[in-house]
């Protein structure tokens, strides 16, 4: 389950839309006519409008585990409504600033608070978005599969970048003089070779001993443990159970 504090939040949403449904319509300033108007605490768009399309990308993170296209348009979106709901604060806030009209605060209030569940909902995508990426360094090493670099933004494959570079000097500054390889045997190894069955058409692979194999669907080896893991993590290679 991602966190983004949604309980909290769903507890302020329901003491406002309370508190507000109860208190009566308002008189502002209408910057488009210049005159007063009466109009719904809430502004221009319904209550329950706010923050629908922030939920769609926390449960989009919620239905898969891998990384999916980056939602673009709901982005959009959600910006668009931040936008609208930050210029109808601003305007409020001119009017109790002006006039000293707090009758509005409750209206401000609410927008404010919508605002940040917006923002909440946005870093927690983008945070879990890097934070599985950064998994699948770990996972798959530092090349990832065309199925998902294709779902990455610019920024994202910057990042990744970025963050293979760092780990791999840490790793070359630890160990002997040949460094040492954090992302093999995650867990510690029982034995140190280990019988596997191919499952693709992968073609020749080098040993560190020098000796050269190749690996064909459906053939059986027995091979190093630290050459086998990152081919097992790739689906190349299973683990055969004799």
């Amino acid at each position: 389950m991602v966190y983004t504090r949604e309980n909290q939040g769903r507890m302020e949403w329901t003491h406002l839309e309370a508190a507000i449904s109860r208190a009566p319509l308002s008189r502002r300033y209408s910057r488009n006519h210049g005159t007063k108007a009466t109009v719904c605490l809430s502004g221009s768009r319904p209550l329950h409008m706010f923050g629908k399309e922030a939920i769609k990308l926390i449960t989009e993170l919620d239905m898969h585990e891998d990384i999916r296209p980056f939602n673009e348009q709901v982005m959009r979106q959600v910006f668009e409504e931040m936008q609208t709901l930050y210029e109808a604060n601003l305007m409020d806030s001119n009017v109790i600033q002006n006039e000293r009209n707090n009758a509005l605060l409750p209206s401000v209030h609410f927008r404010h608070t919508a605002l940040l569940r917006n923002k909440r909902c946005i870093l927690a995508y983008l945070y879990h978005r890097i934070r599985r990426l950064r998994q699948m360094r770990w996972e798959l090493g530092s090349i990832l599969p065309t199925e998902i670099t294709a779902n990455l933004l610019n920024a994202e494959m910057q990042w990744f970048q970025n963050y293979n570079k760092s780990l791999a000097t840490y790793m070359r500054s630890i160990g002997d003089d040949h460094g040492l390889n954090l992302t093999v045997n995650m867990s510690p190894p029982k034995t140190l070779y280990v019988e596997v069955k191919c499952l693709s058409d992968f073609g020749k692979l080098e040993l560190d001993d020098g000796e050269v194999i190749t690996l064909k669907k459906n053939t059986y080896h027995l091979l190093p443990r630290a050459t086998c893991e990152p081919l097992i993590r790739q689906g190349i290679l299973e683990h055969h159970n004799a």
